[in-house]
């Protein structure tokens, strides 16, 4: 790691779990650690970096998180006009704001990175909030940055941290350590929350970009540190393992314009295999090891697809299976898609319209443009050209994506040639 910023976003959640041991102001904290990285950026390039930076952070964040509760507590005697001394600043306030030292009883994790995940993933917040704070205050990332990731001003991502630290502070006991059962909610809030992220960074939702590859990299960072966390924990390893795999395929998805290269036509040579190989391990591990969950099985799909050779190799039947398990164990529209797109491609495009033929119908679908676009593939495949042209089109039109735009436009164009 070099540079502040590296730093920053390697140490910030062990700085700001460690002071959150001591106070319960989640602001007031998140202040003091910037303050310590300001400190950490003029005083390190002139003087040379500590030996240890976590903890010359955690003391001079510390300081600054004093010298700023003296200063409000000398603010608020004179202005209240009390004569009574000011409690004490940090010493001795676990008691009031709880320890998250263990996050599960009598089963401690003794790593600060999951502690403030779980924070962030508190259940009185949206996933798009949890996203948001997670990368504020666990991936390191700035709040310009963030409201980067979500398409919107820095001022709209600043007040929505901000209400989702004030939630957490109005919950009751929020930094005691969780009971099993809702550590355990918790976790499963922190995987989705991670993979979130991921996918927001791996097709950007708007603009010229089709890959956030920062936002990428700062959720895979944090999968490898919950797994680091949780290494036997078999679904931690899926979603580590499916994050590995889809990213391995990073280099190949657009061109040298920055067009969007479907999987079946990637350059396969510019694929990441070290990291395929090591996903696949990971997830032929998971899935002997425990219950199978969702990202156990993504992982598995996403095996099948990185171990083909080539397009033609895929074992699309293998996928079907997966898919159809997928949707036993968590149903959704997006899992019937994407299993109706592999029965198109496992038996044939006849059978994959029929599959597809309920989902069109499906309002949440049919506002965005994948169930269109899956649509004019399989009508496509079917010899269907004027209908896939008119379904190329519409998905076009639905997708805020300009990469996708163009890439469905030219297959609007293409499939309406003899």
């Amino acid at each position: 790691m070099t540079g502040a910023e590296d730093v920053w976003r390697e140490y910030t959640a062990d700085v700001l779990a460690a002071l959150l041991r001591r106070s319960g102001d989640f602001g007031a904290c998140e202040d003091a650690v910037q303050e310590a990285l300001l400190a950490a950026a003029e005083q390190w390039p002139r003087e040379g970096r500590p030996d240890d930076p976590k903890a010359w952070l955690v003391r001079v964040a510390s300081r600054r998180l004093i010298d700023a509760q003296r200063s409000a507590g000398a603010r608020e005697r004179r202005e209240e006009g009390e004569s009574r001394s000011a409690a004490p600043l940090l010493e001795g306030s676990r008691a009031a704001v709880g320890d998250p030292g263990g996050l599960v009883d009598g089963s401690p994790v003794d790593d600060d990175t999951l502690r403030m995940a779980m924070l962030c993933a508190h259940p009185d917040l949206s996933d798009a909030t949890r996203v948001g704070l997670t990368l504020r205050a666990v991936a390191g990332l700035t709040t310009a940055q963030v409201a980067a990731c979500f398409l919107v001003p820095e001022a709209t991502m600043a007040q929505r941290i901000s209400r989702a630290k004030a939630t957490i502070r109005a919950s009751e006991a929020p930094f005691a350590p969780p009971t099993q059962e809702d550590a355990v909610a918790r976790l499963h809030a922190v995987r989705h929350v991670v993979y979130l992220a991921f996918t927001a960074g791996h097709t950007s939702a708007a603009g010229d970009a089709l890959v956030d590859v920062d936002l990428q990299r700062e959720a895979l960072r944090l999968a490898e540190r919950l797994h680091r966390a949780l290494p036997r924990d078999p679904e931690t390893a899926g979603l580590l393992a499916l994050l590995l795999i889809d990213h391995a395929r990073s280099a190949a998805r657009a061109d040298a314009a920055g067009d969007l290269v479907p999987l079946d036509a990637q350059d396969r040579s510019l694929w990441d295999h070290g990291a395929i190989a090591r996903g696949v391990r990971l997830v032929e591990e998971a899935l002997v090891r425990g219950a199978v969950g969702p990202f156990q099985l993504q992982a598995a799909i996403a095996a099948v697809h990185g171990e083909a050779p080539t397009a033609a190799d895929t074992d699309w039947e293998q996928v079907v299976v997966l898919y159809r398990m997928l949707l036993r164990i968590a149903p959704s529209p997006v899992v019937e898609l994407n299993l109706a797109a592999a029965v198109g491609m496992a038996q044939g495009a006849a059978a994959g319209l029929v599959a597809l033929e309920p989902l069109l119908e499906d309002p949440a679908l049919a506002r965005g443009h994948r169930v269109h676009a899956v649509h004019a593939h399989l009508l496509e495949r079917a010899g269907r050209r004027e209908e896939a042209r008119a379904a190329y089109l519409l998905a076009a039109s639905r997708t805020q994506s300009i990469p996708e735009q163009r890439y469905l436009n030219r297959r609007a164009s293409e499939s309406a040639l003899p």
